[in-house]
């Protein structure tokens, strides 16, 4: 069974117990903080995956970041992927929880990547066209990438639109090598 469907079952089963003990938005804060923690902290990651550590000690590490900031249900989710032998999916199993809540909740995630810093009406704009699109709530996320050099790259879900100079200008080298212009 590949990891993602491995994942994919525990995030809906942990969505599951915490809706019955209605804690859904504590476990799914607790999901976005463990992702957090890490993503800044690779080696986390690591050791987590690593069969060679003991599950003794990835228990102590995770006890030890997590206990008393998180909620119990996600220490014992934590504690029974480490004992299961599981700790390869843990973060794996975190996003998954986090996107099934999404689509639970009627939530999209969007980026917009920009050439310079997009102006509050600007994003409000996009924000709005993709409310519409889409309907639900949506978060938006903004970045800069100068190498765009103007325009903007949207990904909202898995559909992308670039309207950037830079990807423009990409195409119009293609074409030119194949001669088509």
């Amino acid at each position: 069974m590949s990891e993602l469907t491995v994942a994919a079952r525990y995030a809906k089963s942990i969505i599951d117990l915490s809706q019955e003990q209605k804690s859904l938005e504590d476990v799914n804060n607790d999901m976005i903080f463990f992702l957090k923690t890490l993503k800044a902290n690779p080696q986390l990651i690591a050791v987590l995956s690593n069969p060679i550590i003991s599950h003794a000690k990835k228990l102590n590490i995770l006890t030890a970041l997590f206990e008393g900031k998180v909620n119990k249900i996600s220490i014992a989710f934590y504690k029974l992927m480490i004992n299961k032998g599981r700790g390869e999916v843990l973060y794996t199993t975190a996003h998954e929880f986090i996107n099934q809540y999404d689509t639970l909740k009627h939530i999209t995630q969007a980026t917009v990547v920009s050439a310079t810093p997009l102006s509050a009406a600007n994003q409000a704009k996009i924000l709005a066209e993709i409310k519409a699109s889409v309907g639900g709530e949506v978060v938006l996320e903004t970045k800069v990438d100068p190498e765009l050099i103007g325009g903007f790259v949207l990904t909202v879900g898995d559909r992308q639109i670039d309207t950037s100079i830079a990807n423009n200008l990409k195409k119009l080298k293609k074409n030119f090598a194949q001669g088509i212009v």
